[in-house]
């Protein structure tokens, strides 16, 4: 009996996974059906994204949405050297824009009913509470920044675009886009510290 040597070229392996850009090509190439694999790569960063922009959950759903149709309808601008991120989070503050534009109201972040809960529970609480109490803090912060703060700290800190990203999404200089992160991160920090009757050192 021949002992076969396995050749290792002729070993089966999986297929390999496309990558965001491989897939936007396709779907503008007219391989619709990848769009469906980049939703489901992306749909729960984005709404998560939308949700902190716009502080409400339905809202954030239908923006979501939108963008997707409109990946579909655009898809001829997508550029061969593009990124697939920043392109789709240009989309979104596009949607968004368009959204609270024909509502004619601004985007808002929820606040807490009552912030001072956060501050006089009992300082022996349980450490996943004492999480928990952050977390809430760190959400009003969020809440209490201007529209365009908050836009620059999600994209940057939440959802960790690099700013050569960020400037192509906000339309601006990657050192504009550094700074407008670095003082919009300052701004949160002072205010979390103040929610959390700390005097800002």
């Amino acid at each position: 009996m021949v002992d076969r040597a396995v050749d290792p070229l002729t070993v089966d392996t999986a297929p390999a996974q496309r990558s965001d850009h491989a897939l936007m090509l396709a779907v503008r190439d007219g391989e619709l059906d990848a769009l469906g694999e980049l939703f489901e790569r992306h749909q729960g960063p984005l709404f998560g994204f939308l949700c902190k922009l716009t502080g409400d959950r339905p809202t954030a759903e239908d923006i979501a949405q939108t963008v997707f149709q409109r990946m579909l309808k655009y898809r001829h601008t997508y550029r061969d050297e593009g990124s697939f991120t920043a392109w789709m989070y240009h989309l979104a503050r596009r949607c968004a824009a368009d959204h609270f534009r024909r509502s004619q109201s601004a985007p808002h972040a929820a606040d807490p009913a009552d912030l001072n809960e956060h501050i006089d529970e009992a300082p022996h609480a349980a450490h996943h509470a004492a999480t928990r109490d952050d977390h809430a803090l760190l959400h009003a912060a969020l809440a209490r920044l201007d529209h365009g703060d908050r836009e620059v700290l999600l994209l940057s800190r939440f959802q960790e675009l690099s700013f050569a990203e960020i400037s192509g999404i906000l339309e601006c200089s990657v050192g504009a886009a550094k700074v407008r992160a670095h003082r919009a991160l300052r701004t949160l920090r002072d205010i979390y510290l103040k929610l959390q009757n700390r005097p800002a050192s």
